[in-house]
């Protein structure tokens, strides 16, 4: 799955490690998730969202397989 959330975390100024600290994961969480290695739960999905203040559907990218 795709997202936005390097670009988001870029415009905002910080580190994967704030971020990280922010949502109560691990930097590495974040770095694989920006790098599409993992997918998010759903849990973390809304946290990630709130924290940009965004819809999910704005942040990850949903493609299904043909």
């Amino acid at each position: 799955m795709e997202n936005r959330l390097e670009e988001l975390r870029k415009e905002r100024g910080i580190s994967q490690e704030e971020l990280a600290n922010a949502l109560e994961v691990s930097r590495q969480t974040i770095g694989s998730l920006e790098k599409g290695r993992y997918n998010p739960s759903i849990l973390l999905a809304f946290k990630i969202a709130r924290y940009f203040h965004r819809t999910i559907e704005e942040i990850f990218i949903y493609e299904e397989e043909s």
